[in-house]
């Protein structure tokens, strides 16, 4: 038996060096089996499984061995990545068992699998970064630019004897330098409403437009009203804008109306109170956030005219000053001109700014004023505030850098205005005087007038 087993495998091993699978022939198959039926065919058994032979079949690759049966016809050479095929002999095949069970045994003896090795795409160079320094920094670096600049482009300043000594001399009496015009826009520099970098031009504006929108002399041309009339509405107008407690440029935007409307057209005595109304509803239409309503205007008049009439009035006074609206009023100026004339003592400073306004809302009953620049009758106010209280000096260079006017062109107005500050306890126009008699203002207007002081 031993030897018919050799004789079987060495055909087996011939048959697959030449690229096939051995086939049985019936003697072979008699003498392997020993049985007399050639159409009987016997199954090799092998340690690892049974092949078979009738079909012509690779072995199974299972364990990575599998027969190149192609391999004879090409006569091509293994590729080196192709795995090697040999015959499976019973050594070999219990070889390849024996590996299988101490692998399955012992998961951690096998062979790490090879990964492809990914290689890592290099970092993109670095790029030129641009470091952004805050505001602070820049301003650091910029003024530092500045200062360096000053000192080396500053001229050598030469001080004489007499300099040092007339320095030494007013310091011990106490006496300070200050320039003539003082920069009354220095504690500004920071607040952005106060727009220091174009209030210049913006004043200077102004003092080319008040040329342009100024009312005429119209009581010649008025045949039913007259400046008492007309005062006695201007009093009603500033009651009122008391009472709905309205901004102050309400106020002389709604007188600028009625004068320009007066002097443009020629109104009954019974309409005076309705233009009025109309003018101080287009002014808080105009000025205020929150403006009043004409159901609020016809309540304050007592009912004297209806919701039409106040309408139609507004269209018509609209229409007649091609609603110019745009205007530089006294009080515009009066804002810079008690800027001008302020100290550094915060008190005092109030108690200007509210003599200032008085003699500003005095001037609105003054019908005498009515053809003055609106800087004129602020600047007036200003000087006849400086007299009331008695500053020294009167009227600085400072006051006339800003203003534009020298004592004797305010003269004649400021006249004015202490003449109605001293007639105004025994006036029957007393809205005003009341007003700045109170706690609240300051009473500025219990104030002796300046009438010694102005003549």
């Amino acid at each position: 038996m031993a030897a018919r087993a050799h004789n079987v495998a060495a055909a087996q091993q011939q048959n697959r060096a030449l690229g096939g699978v051995p086939a049985m022939g019936k003697q072979q198959k008699a003498a392997m089996a020993g049985r007399p039926d050639p159409k009987n065919t016997r199954r090799a058994l092998g340690d690892i499984g049974n092949v078979e032979a009738n079909n012509r079949r690779a072995p199974l690759g299972d364990i990575a061995n599998v027969v190149n049966a192609r391999a004879a016809e090409g006569n091509r050479k293994p590729q080196p990545h192709e795995p090697v095929n040999r015959p499976v002999t019973r050594n070999f095949g219990a070889q390849l068992l024996k590996n299988a069970q101490e692998k399955a045994k012992n998961p951690a003896a096998r062979p790490a699998v090879r990964r492809a090795h990914h290689v890592k795409p290099a970092p993109p160079p670095p790029e030129h970064v641009i470091e952004i320094s805050s505001d602070s920094d820049v301003t650091k670096s910029e003024a530092g630019s500045v200062s360096s600049v000053r000192k080396y482009s500053r001229k050598k300043v030469v001080t004489t004897l007499s300099h040092v000594l007339s320095a030494r001399s007013k310091f011990a009496a106490g006496i300070t330098e200050e320039p003539a015009i003082q920069d009354i826009d220095k504690l500004d520099g920071d607040n952005q409403l106060a727009v220091v970098d174009y209030i210049e031009d913006i004043y200077k504006f102004y003092k080319v437009a008040e040329n342009e929108c100024r009312a005429s002399d119209y009581m010649d041309s008025q045949e039913e009203i007259n400046a008492k009339m007309r005062g006695i509405l201007i009093d009603w107008i500033l009651e009122v804008h008391q009472k709905f407690d309205l901004m102050p440029e309400s106020l002389y935007l709604t007188v600028y109306i009625i004068d320009m409307y007066l002097s443009l057209q020629s109104v009954l005595r019974r309409e005076l109170q309705l233009v009025g109304v109309s003018a101080l509803l287009i002014a808080c239409k105009y000025e205020e956030i929150w403006a009043p309503e004409v159901n609020d205007f016809i309540l304050i008049s007592d009912s004297a005219y209806t919701r039409e009439q106040i309408l139609k009035m507004e269209k018509a006074i609209l229409n007649r000053l091609e609603w110019n609206l745009t205007v530089p009023t006294p009080y515009v100026f009066l804002v810079r001109f008690a800027k001008a004339a302020s100290s550094s003592d915060h008190k005092n400073d109030k108690e200007m700014e509210n003599t200032v306004f008085f003699f500003a809302e005095l001037a609105l009953l003054q019908y005498g004023l009515v053809q003055s620049k609106p800087s004129m009758v602020a600047a007036a106010a200003v000087y006849a505030a400086r007299l009331t209280l008695k500053k020294t000096p009167l009227w600085t260079d400072t006051l006339k850098h800003h203003t534009g006017f020298t004592e004797a062109q305010l003269m004649d107005a400021a006249k004015i205005l202490v003449a109605s500050h001293s007639t105004a306890p025994d006036s029957k126009l007393k809205v005003v005087y009341k007003k700045y008699s109170s706690e609240k203002l300051g009473g500025v207007a219990l104030r002796p007038p300046a009438t010694d002081l102005c003549k």
